[in-house]
């Protein structure tokens, strides 16, 4: 797929090749535009508001051909497409699938989440866990990288098991 994209993507739009994420639900493409340039000592805001100007800009100008390849992609995979930039440090992600996630969780847990959402942190228990799942993500994100490649390894061993076909042998080699 990242082959595929990288043959269909423009090649004026991203500075190397997009960054590729896919889950069960969505494919996700991220690439790296040029910061705008300015001259001189800037405040962290002002850079900011530069960056996510230029990111607004790319969104508006590539928003057709972004829609066409999405939709080719789409039809290939079945599954969504979704697009985002990074100038800079400011990284936007434009409209993503939220997909619902069933769950059950005992009192201790749903206290937790009512607590967020008595505070104001959270509009709702959903939002409040989607809140924890990223807060989680964030200080554990070596953890879950190193989980991810374990995972990898695991599946290569299967591939490779007694009922491998001759065929997946080849690819895995």
């Amino acid at each position: 797929m990242k082959g595929w994209l990288t043959g269909r993507l423009p090649s004026d739009w991203f500075e190397g090749e997009p960054e590729v994420t896919i889950d069960r639900d969505e494919i996700l493409v991220v690439g790296r535009i040029p910061a705008p340039r300015q001259d001189g000592e800037v405040s962290a805001a002002s850079r900011s508001a530069a960056e996510e100007g230029r990111i607004k800009q790319f969104r508006e100008d590539t928003r057709e051909k972004r829609i066409e390849i999405a939709r080719e992609l789409e039809h290939a995979t079945r599954q969504k497409v979704a697009w985002g930039v990074q100038a800079g440090d400011t990284r936007t992600i434009f409209t993503s699938l939220s997909a619902p996630v069933m769950t059950r969780l005992r009192q201790p847990e749903r206290q937790v989440l009512d607590t967020l959402v008595d505070a104001g942190v959270a509009r709702s228990r959903s939002d409040a866990l989607g809140w924890c799942v990223k807060l989680v993500a964030q200080h554990s994100e070596s953890w879950l990288a190193e989980l991810r490649e374990a995972m990898a390894k695991v599946e290569d061993v299967r591939r490779s098991g007694p009922n491998a076909t001759p065929a997946e042998d080849e690819s895995n080699s």
